[in-house]
């Protein structure tokens, strides 16, 4: 699917660093003159906001939480991804599908099929296809990720989640990423944060989109 706008989402797992970076880039995006639209997932709608506090904080079965997570980025794409990319828009959002594959795949375990199965229903629109323009993957090895998260806040059900849980979410990206080389950048989040801004800069350069 092709359009005026550029969709660019920020996938690692929790405590990888990517939200920082997501500011630092929308603020140098508006900076060269384009209309920005910062998002996440879930959420970004008042429908999709609800749903992720149930998702974050109510224990609920592997098929739950997938149904859950696609029909609030249904409802994301819709009012908020979609029209922004019709405005000629740049969209940054923190996580998207590839998340639920990491996640609720292969963190919980759940059948990989039927998540393509949902994927093709909820991210097809009027125009086709939707997928991002670009996937900053912020990859960092899960224990320094978890010695970010720790007294950072009351941590939620997924960072409250085993070492071995986030072993197997590094790897569901790890396969994602292999599946769509075209679209990912992986992004080395275990380095200093000016290092890791120096690659997000050059994966953005590269595809004529920085300055």
């Amino acid at each position: 699917m092709s359009d005026a706008g550029l969709f660019i989402t920020f996938e690692g797992i929790d405590g990888a660093g990517k939200s920082t970076h997501l500011a630092t880039l929308a603020e140098r995006l508006r900076h060269q003159g384009r209309e920005v639209t910062v998002t996440r997932e879930p959420g970004g709608t008042p429908l999709a906001e609800t749903l992720r506090e149930c998702l974050l904080h109510t224990p609920m079965d592997a098929l739950t939480e997938a149904l859950l997570m696609f029909a609030a980025r249904r409802d994301h794409l819709c009012q908020v991804i979609e029209p922004a990319l019709a405005a000629g828009q740049v969209v940054l959002c923190d996580r998207f599908t590839d998340a639920t594959f990491a996640y609720q795949g292969h963190g919980r375990g759940f059948d990989l099929a039927v998540l393509r199965t949902l994927e093709d229903w909820v991210q097809t629109m009027a125009g086709g296809f939707r997928q991002p323009d670009l996937t900053l993957w912020f990859d960092v090895p899960p224990a320094i990720a978890a010695s970010r998260r720790s007294g950072v806040h009351t941590p939620d059900k997924f960072e409250s989640e085993s070492h071995s849980f986030f072993d197997r979410v590094a790897a569901g990206y790890a396969q994602r990423a292999a599946e769509a080389p075209q679209r990912f950048v992986r992004i080395d989040a275990q380095l200093p944060t000016h290092e890791v801004w120096l690659q997000v800069q050059a994966a953005c350069r590269q595809r004529g989109w920085l300055s």
